[in-house]
């Protein structure tokens, strides 16, 4: 992944083979993404690089970050819960996400057409860094495939490894295994997955 934050906007986010290429998703939409970066700078943010991705920041709180995919690109909010989202903009980032929280473009003009509606929703998030307002922590209960709490009864190394599994990580397999249609390919993935929830990692660890 880049470190250096002109890099993105040159080369891409360094995660794919199409680094560096003009099939980017990057250069895809290269003038959406510096409109994008010019409106978060003048709103008063920090840029920094993180996972790969320019990432802006007041004080020592992510505000927001930008990305491009192959159909759109999008700025996406941290601490969405928070977002009241007034306008509707905001949209889940995928089936897993918990709350709306990004804003997808599909042109440059599009940006421009909703600096203003961007602008408030940064400076929305900045008076929620600036008074210290975090999203309350919301638990909950994990509901285990069958397939994994047959393997968890039946195996008792692997279930002690598993409780231990930090709740994301937990999910991770959770998300993982719902995400396959039939029942002996999601007892197949637990078998795989045995050693490295042993070895206390989540299920897209290395």
């Amino acid at each position: 992944m880049i470190t250096e934050i002109e890099d993105f906007f040159s080369k891409g986010c360094g995660r794919c083979e199409r680094f560096a290429t003009e099939n980017c998703s990057t250069m895809l939409w290269k003038d959406g993404l510096v409109k994008l970066r010019r409106i978060c700078l003048n709103a008063g943010l920090v840029e920094a690089v993180k996972w790969g991705h320019p990432c802006y920041m007041h004080g020592e709180r992510n505000i927001a970050i930008i990305g491009a995919l192959r159909n759109d690109f999008r700025l996406s909010f941290f601490d969405a819960a928070l977002m009241k989202d007034s306008l509707g903009v905001l949209e889940r980032q995928g089936p897993n996400t918990q709350h709306a929280g990004a804003i997808r473009f599909t042109s440059t003009e599009q940006v421009v057409e909703m600096e203003s509606v961007i602008v408030s929703y940064l400076m929305e998030a900045i008076g929620y860094a600036e008074a210290g307002i975090r999203p309350e922590k919301q638990r909950s209960e994990l509901q285990l495939p069958d397939e994994l709490l047959v393997a968890l009864d039946a195996d008792p190394e692997l279930a002690a490894a598993f409780h231990r599994l930090t709740p994301g990580r937990q999910k991770s397999y959770v998300i993982n295994l719902n995400s396959a249609k039939k029942s002996e390919t999601r007892t197949s993935r637990i078998a795989k997955f045995r050693d490295k929830i042993l070895a206390g990692k989540g299920a897209m660890e290395q």
